[in-house]
């Protein structure tokens, strides 16, 4: 999440307003409009037609400007040739058995952990490294780009552009309102995911037609169904978690895998082949993601349990006990299980003549009580403290200044109370400078692909997973074993390493 300021970390304006939910919302609502989420595969009729050469996508300043947006709240692009010579690859065949062939179509891949997909009308098409990483082969991979492909097709993704642009003005509206306590979050972050969403009718039809696409692809078109299927039970080993950040947000957020999408999914590839026996290209694939990283970047910070670890810019703090921390495209959010308090930490532009205090004082949060500024020192660094008050909510917030930049702590409780003035003070008393070891230590987890030994087991290959909650059941989904399934000497599998 964290950058310089100026950067995507910047924040600026009256985003911040009288409640932790909404404290969210600024979030939630900047990143998750304009991007469709996962979108499925779907039928066309047509022979295959040869891919036309020099096919090149048209930008418009509209795509440009969306393209640099989905880059920023996804963490930029992931640089893999293997894996970008592998997509490059499926595209080509999943052009030439399309009805248009002459469609230019650019895969990005996003350096996120999340699972998700989306298009734009120009034929720019994304997918997620966590996407990648969960799918098991390249034709459940090819379900996912043929379902995009489908939404370009069908000319879903320009009506929702538009869509998109009205859920903008809302936003606008959102923004301006915000000191009104009856907006709350989760009711605007629902209108605009509702606004800039494919329609249900939507996604069956570029099911359908994703499907076909890549049976005539000569791929295995049941791996639309087993992808839906994988995605349904990584969604349901998040459920309990809250889920605030655009980047997490996934198909199943928007478009649940329901039992009758898998169904009809396995329907329309009935119509095509048989089950088994259908190209999955395994081996290659696995080849392809073996190394892939895997969960967060920690160039970009991370999270781990209740720490915040940013080697980078060299810093780490944590947050109290009993809070769930989401590192979130624009700040780090934590709430307190059951949700009576929450918090915040982003960055933001202070000059440099102006005093921390100042900076409080400066009308970007209202309901502050002046008088209640003092200037402090957090571990060697300078830093202001102030409270502030809303209808519902009380705020106690920290500005503090570590080499050129000013981080922003804000907390925020139902009630002021001796456990939420103590969660605020020891959690920005925790903020610290890394040790060079703590910064070389920081790796990224990544997918190692290894092979099956005799006496292995499911559980035995599961202990071996870093970095993870539920290993079993992750090993499970990540490897598209179901919960009697066993691995066998030889087979390859995934694992999650560090």
């Amino acid at each position: 999440m964290i950058e310089r300021a100026g950067r995507r970390g910047e924040v600026t304006g009256r985003c911040l307003v009288a409640a932790p939910a909404l404290i969210c919302a600024a979030l939630t609502l900047s990143a998750c409009g304009n991007v469709g989420r996962f979108e499925q595969p779907g039928p066309t009729a047509a022979a295959p037609a040869p891919a036309k050469p020099n096919r090149v996508v048209q930008q418009t300043p509209a795509t440009e400007r969306e393209h640099e947006r989905i880059l920023s709240t996804y963490g930029g692009a992931y640089d893999d040739p293997k894996l970008e010579a592998l997509i490059s690859k499926t595209v080509e065949r999943l052009v030439a058995a399309s009805d248009r062939p002459d469609q230019a179509y650019k895969v990005t891949i996003l350096n996120s952990g999340a699972v998700n997909a989306f298009a734009l009308p120009t034929g720019q098409l994304y997918v997620t490294r966590g996407l990648i990483a969960l799918a098991s082969d390249t034709s459940e991979l090819s379900s996912v780009l043929s379902h995009e492909m489908a939404h370009v097709l069908a000319k879903h993704a320009a009506m929702r552009e538009d869509q998109a642009r009205q859920a903008a003005v809302v936003t606008r509206v959102v923004t301006d309102m915000s000191t009104d306590p009856d907006l709350t979050a989760l009711a605007l972050a629902k209108t605009k995911l509702t606004m800039a969403s494919f329609s249900r009718q939507q996604e069956f039809e570029a099911d359908g037609i994703g499907v076909g696409i890549a049976a005539r692809a000569h791929f295995d078109p049941y791996g639309a169904s087993r992808f839906l299927t994988a995605m349904e039970r990584n969604a349901a080993l998040k459920v309990g978690r809250t889920a605030l950040d655009p980047r997490a947000q996934d198909f199943t957020s928007s478009h649940p895998a329901t039992p009758e999408r898998i169904s009809n999914a396995q329907t329309t590839a009935r119509q095509y082949t048989a089950p088994d026996n259908n190209e999955r290209d395994r081996e290659t694939y696995l080849a392809a993601i073996d190394n892939i990283v895997y969960g967060e970047d920690p160039s970009e910070g991370f999270v781990r349990g209740r720490r915040f670890l940013h080697p980078k810019l060299g810093f780490t703090f944590t947050a109290p006990e009993n809070f769930t921390l989401d590192n979130t495209a624009q700040a780090v959010i934590g709430v307190r299980e059951g949700g009576s308090q929450a918090m915040r930490f982003d960055v933001v532009r202070v000059p440099a003549e102006q005093s921390l205090g100042d900076y409080l004082n400066s009308g970007w949060m209202e309901g502050v009580e002046k008088s209640s500024t003092e200037d402090i020192n957090i571990n060697g660094f300078p830093a202001a403290s102030a409270t502030a008050h809303g209808d519902q909510w009380q705020f106690k917030v920290y500005a503090l200044r570590f080499g050129s930049d000013v981080y922003r702590f804000i907390f925020a409780a139902k009630q002021k109370t001796t456990e939420s003035e103590r969660n605020a003070r020891e959690t920005v008393g925790s903020f610290r400078r890394l040790t060079l070891e703590e910064i070389q230590a920081a790796r990224p987890l990544r997918i190692k692909v290894i092979n099956v030994q005799p006496g292995d087991t499911v559980e035995s290959l599961s202990h071996r997973m870093a970095g993870v909650d539920h290993p079993t059941e992750r090993f499970r989904v990540l490897n598209g074993l179901d919960a009697h399934a066993q691995v066998k000497p030889r087979d390859r599998v995934k694992i999650v390493v560090d």
